[in-house]
């Protein structure tokens, strides 16, 4: 086992790291000169999404995906998903199979490549700075999830440091309130073996994507309760025990 993890490390080092970052700037700059000249609901998911399905493959991770028949391509969603670690993106971008922008902290916008091309695939960037600010973020939400565009959240908040959930925030239900969105669950199981929060480097492996039925739209702030603990039980179950 050690002599296998050695030759991975010396893959990663030649083969994986050099792969990813290429296909990292390629995969933006093609993002935000498509988003320009075109439609961002096009660019904006396209090279990303053949992207993450680069970095898996280089990375030797597996996907596999249960449930894809739950979900209508030309519905849109909200989708919310439990958070274990960075290949999180990769699995969801790369296998979700259905357009989508993620909701992202604004601070995000800092990163180099990354937050550029972002905010030109035209991802929403959540700023609760000011009352202002929160109805600027909730108008570009209302123009962007129309036509089949679907939303991607991780209500959680941030990555887990133990692979267990956390409680989900209130931020992706109040927008599939306001917008009348259904509420899809989505599970995630086997990122937090590949990339824990605390790691330098991933390992290879096997991540299970589980897209559960959809949940109805919250009614109100009574039946946001509702919907944030039926989505939670969801995700919850496909987890191995180790992680609930």
């Amino acid at each position: 086992m050690m002599f296998k993890l050695i030759l991975y490390r010396v893959f990663q080092l030649f083969v994986t790291l050099p792969v990813m970052v290429v296909a990292t700037v390629v995969a933006g700059l093609i993002t935000v000169l498509g988003s320009w000249l075109g439609s961002s609901r096009w660019w904006g998911y396209w090279p990303p999404h053949y992207w993450a399905r680069i970095c898996l493959a280089v990375s030797l991770v597996k996907i596999k995906v249960k449930g894809r028949g739950n979900i209508d391509k030309d519905t849109s969603y909200v989708f919310v998903a439990n958070h274990q670690g960075a290949y999180d993106i990769f699995a969801v971008y790369g296998y979700l199979n259905h357009n989508f922008k993620w909701m992202m902290k604004k601070e995000l916008l800092k990163f180099p490549i990354v937050g550029f091309s972002c905010a030109a695939a035209g991802h929403i960037f959540v700023d609760n700075s000011s009352p202002a600010a929160v109805r600027k973020t909730m108008a570009k939400a209302e123009s962007t999830l129309q036509r089949g565009m679907s939303l991607v959240v991780f209500p959680e908040g941030s990555r887990s440091f133990t692979g267990k959930m956390r409680p989900f925030r209130k931020g992706a239900y109040q927008l599939a309130m306001e917008f009348n969105l259904p509420v899809v669950p989505v599970t995630i199981d086997g990122a937090f073996d590949v990339m824990p929060r605390t790691a330098k480097l991933p390992r290879w492996g096997t991540i299970n994507l589980t897209i559960h039925p959809p949940v109805s739209a919250p009614a109100d702030e009574a039946d946001r309760t509702r919907v944030i603990a039926e989505s939670y039980e969801a995700v919850h179950s496909a987890l191995p025990p180790r992680h609930q």
